[in-house]
């Protein structure tokens, strides 16, 4: 971690209430100051969440924000920048099971067994703001709507891989690898960004890992759909020439 902090200025200048005192002590780069709203839809059960939470801190690309067993203390919401979520295989080696853009939440994994099952990595230079889970608990104890809020994030979480199971068991690389455009495209169309250009985040084998596809397919694959005339590719640089095509593969 290296946001650089002027602890007693800002400790002068600002009541630090206990939980946040705690975060401070566990992350010394903390910056306690307001949380800015992450580009998450207005009202939604993620923006409610993240209206409770405390500062922001900055993840360096390629640093962990947590690893598969931590023990779970925080849920975090991804201010800025992206992250991917990793499961370790027996051989050593890593599967992606998830990728999370700005306005979206980490560290649900962690609510089953009090340990996070999965581990998860800034993708760029991200920033993230935190809630410790016992605090969540408490106001979930007081509020049943916080805990409504909660329970249909889990839910949504568990609709989400069964779709994966789905997409991993039914669908051919190239409808893999259109679906999963089609749902960056979504995602990035919904925080106001172009629905048809953009720039991904992970490299070809993260994709693939995510997709359960080799390298060689997932780039074999970009350039069949290019050849569809439905994809323009320069390297991460997405152009979707046709949405309705990319739908119908």
């Amino acid at each position: 971690m290296n946001v650089t902090l002027d602890q007693p200025r800002r400790a002068a200048a600002l009541p630090i209430p206990a939980l946040q005192q705690a975060l401070w002590r566990e992350y010394p780069d903390l910056v306690l100051r307001p949380t800015v709203a992450a580009p998450c839809s207005a009202g939604s059960d993620t923006a409610r969440l993240v209206s409770l939470m405390v500062g922001r801190r900055k993840v360096r690309q390629g640093e962990a924000l947590y690893r598969e067993r931590d023990p779970f203390r925080y849920l975090y919401a991804v201010q800025s920048g992206s992250f991917k979520s990793t499961l370790a295989l027996a051989n050593g080696c890593e599967q992606v099971n998830n990728f999370h853009m700005a306005g979206e939440l980490l560290g649900l994994d962690g609510v089953a067994e009090s340990c996070h099952a999965s581990s998860a990595t800034a993708l760029e230079d991200s920033e993230i703001s935190t809630l410790s889970y016992t605090h969540l608990s408490e106001l979930c104890a007081m509020t049943a709507d916080i805990q409504a809020c909660v329970m249909r994030l889990i839910s949504r979480e568990i609709v989400r891989g069964n779709g994966q199971v789905l997409l991993l068991g039914s669908l051919n690389s190239a409808q893999r690898l259109a679906a999963f455009l089609l749902n960056q495209s979504q995602r990035l169309s919904a925080r106001g960004y172009s629905a048809v250009e953009f720039h991904l985040k992970m490299t070809r084998g993260e994709i693939g890992s995510y997709l359960g596809m080799t390298l060689e397919t997932v780039s074999r694959t970009f350039t069949e759909l290019q050849q569809q005339r439905l994809l323009a590719v320069e390297r991460r640089h997405i152009v979707i020439t046709s949405l309705d095509g990319l739908a119908r593969v």
